[in-house]
């Protein structure tokens, strides 16, 4: 008997319905320690080349203990395709809508980050839903060091 491989259906996790989802589930994003290779690239793509993200005397003499991560690079750690969400959410995912972050601490490289993303609402708006996210990114001493929110809108209805 031949195999007949089909990628349509070669989930990581099984898609769920927007009832499906539940307050309170967390969606862990895989540690990453940052390096100074990571801040360039993120300083080539973003064209922002203020010398706070590179350059040791110039953070010093404003009192950083070295060059900060661009607070932007920290945020893109809460991408929810680095999580299980979006796979979750599957073919009723209509749009990312909206985003609101703090920056609450300076990140350096070498600092190992632990981004995650809670389901704190479940808003249904007759075919579709919106669900929001706590997001959270905490470094290697435990510090949280962003906070914000997602909005993802999905189809409630097929």
């Amino acid at each position: 008997m031949a195999f007949s491989f089909d990628p349509t259906d070669w989930p990581i996790v099984p898609a769920r319905t927007f009832s499906e989802l539940q307050l309170g589930e967390i969606f862990r994003a895989p540690s990453r320690t940052l390096t100074d290779a990571h801040a360039s690239a993120f300083q080539a793509v973003s064209c922002d080349n203020h010398p706070i993200h590179y350059d040791v005397g110039y953070a010093k003499r404003y009192g950083h203990p070295a060059p900060v991560v661009h607070g932007l690079q920290v945020l893109a750690f809460t991408a929810p395709g680095a999580t299980l969400l979006p796979h979750n959410f599957g073919a009723i995912f209509v749009a990312f809508t909206e985003l609101s972050v703090k920056f609450l601490a300076e990140v350096h490289a070498g600092d190992t980050l632990y981004p995650a993303l809670e389901i704190v609402d479940l808003l249904p708006m007759d075919e579709k839903g919106q669900v929001t996210t706590a997001v959270t990114v905490h470094n290697q001493r435990g510090e949280l060091v962003l906070s914000g929110q997602h909005k993802y809108l999905l189809r409630t209805m097929s």
